[in-house]
């Protein structure tokens, strides 16, 4: 899965049969290549939707967010992202990587927002990955976009104000999205108001050793022995290929001493416990990684990328591990707490791709998953630099307390979505990121590596937890 560096000459086309169809309509076009700096206002975003009825492309700028709500009052239809192997096979008949926004090529309906039209070029997804076609407004309208119906229904990115830095304000702002969404005025505190399991035994107990200096092997084995599915699933995870142990695996105690080792375990059994509070949604966006695929991966990352970290710097290795296993929690919180519109996070994160998940549940609740997670994790007592890890971990610049891990949090997720795990657009990593962590974007890479390279344990792993035993 590396990267090519392409000469000029070999640089990646269009597909022939876009650029075919465009010149069979008359209409020109430059191709561009993908690069961060290309304005979000240019960028034409196309969703493939349907419903009982059938087909819409729908077309918006990238800079705004496709709200299925006012959808569904201008269509009066309840319209979703159409099935991926739907829109594979139809992508596989014209040879294409990407859905371009050009309604000639789909015989479906189209309707655009017309705000699409205030700038003078627009740039359009050619099909091939990373390859852009620039197509002036006046052509792509008059011509592209003829028979298609133009209306007002995104929602503008910049009207949506995330909470990325005010963690202060968490606690009023999940209030009152939980308040709004009650529609009555609940009164009493948060806690009273959102039934959020208490924390398990189990997890009372390990978090207890965690903070214990003279805690030894035969506590954690004890706390883990009287949790049989937990004990089963220690013992099985240090059995597994991934960490290629020699001779059998025949206790909790043997998994201790001879693989994971102290730290791993009680970060490992604290991760399970409270995984085990929440059940995973039965509805999940399409083409998302699994949650605990993507939850193993980011951990096994963060475990690379705090071993490469010089050691005067290094924070405590068992925290940022079980960081990487919880990044996600809130996700799991927003599922618990707001059932009812969870399907319809879902729905807006499948047709918004473009966008990073807080927009939308700002946009939706006025909370993030961030928020809501961090905040769980200080009601339920855990360590400040978990729930840290947890709130800050897509802002990039943090350098407040235990900025450390969610500055690793932001890097291992941001290094898995580059190459395909995980959901919301790719990003440039700034450098910045990887200064303050003392890490090298080579080393950083090569940590990654080494853990796709485990990909298939990984996977099984990640498997165990999907399907407690």
């Amino acid at each position: 899965m590396t990267e090519v560096a392409l000469a000029p000459d070999s640089a990646p086309r269009p597909p022939a049969v876009i650029l075919q169809l465009l010149e069979k309509l008359g209409v020109t076009c430059t191709v561009r290549h993908e690069h961060a700096a290309l304005p979000a206002e240019r960028r034409v975003q196309a969703a493939l939707l349907d419903d009982a009825v059938g087909a819409l492309l729908v077309l918006f700028p990238q800079d705004q967010l496709l709200d299925l709500n006012r959808l569904a009052e201008l269509t009066g239809r309840k319209l979703a992202a159409v099935k991926p192997e739907r829109l594979e096979r139809m992508l596989a008949k014209h040879s294409l990587g990407l859905l371009p926004g050009l309604p000639p090529l789909t015989s479906s309906p189209c309707l655009y927002d017309e705000r699409l039209l205030r700038v003078d070029s627009l740039l359009i997804e050619s099909g091939t990955p990373g390859v852009l076609l620039e197509i002036a407004s006046d052509s792509y309208k008059n011509i592209l976009l003829a028979k298609a119906s133009a209306a007002r229904f995104g929602e503008p990115v910049a009207s949506i104000k995330l909470n990325l830095d005010r963690p202060d304000d968490d606690r009023a702002e999940i209030t009152q999205a939980v308040q709004a969404f009650t529609a009555r005025r609940i009164q009493q505190r948060l806690e009273e108001t959102i039934e959020i399991p208490p924390l398990p035994e189990t997890a009372q107990k390990i978090i207890k050793l965690r903070v214990d200096p003279d805690a030894t092997v035969d506590d954690i084995t004890g706390v883990v022995e009287t949790d049989p599915a937990l004990a089963a699933q220690v013992v099985s995870w240090a059995a597994s290929p991934y960490y290629a142990a020699p001779g059998k695996i025949r206790s909790v105690e043997d998994a201790i001493v001879r693989v994971l080792g102290f730290d791993l375990v009680i970060n490992l059994a604290l991760g399970l416990a409270l995984g085990k509070t929440l059940s995973l949604p039965k509805d999940h966006p399409q083409q998302t990684t699994p949650y605990w695929q993507q939850a193993i991966y980011s951990a096994a990352v963060i475990e690379g990328l705090t071993r490469a970290m010089p050691r005067a710097q290094r924070p405590e290795a068992g925290l940022t591990y079980l960081a990487g296993l919880l990044h996600n929690f809130g996700y799991l919180v927003l599922a618990h707490v707001f059932p009812p519109h969870f399907s319809l996070i879902c729905r807006h994160l499948e047709v918004n791709p473009h966008l990073p998940a807080g927009y939308i549940e700002q946009h939706l609740l006025g909370i993030s998953r961030e928020q809501i997670g961090a905040w769980l994790m200080r009601f339920w007592d855990m360590p400040e630099e978990l729930a840290t890890a947890l709130r800050f971990q897509h802002d990039p610049d943090y350098d407040g307390p235990h900025s450390a891990y969610p500055n690793l949090v932001c890097l291992a997720v941001s290094l898995l979505r580059n190459r395909g795990i995980g959901s919301g657009p790719q990003s440039e990593i700034p450098t910045a990121l990887f200064e303050r962590l003392g890490i090298s974007r080579d080393k950083a890479e090569d940590a990654l590596n080494k853990v796709l390279q485990a990909e298939v344990a990984l996977r099984e792993l990640a498997a165990q937890f999907n399907h407690p035993h």
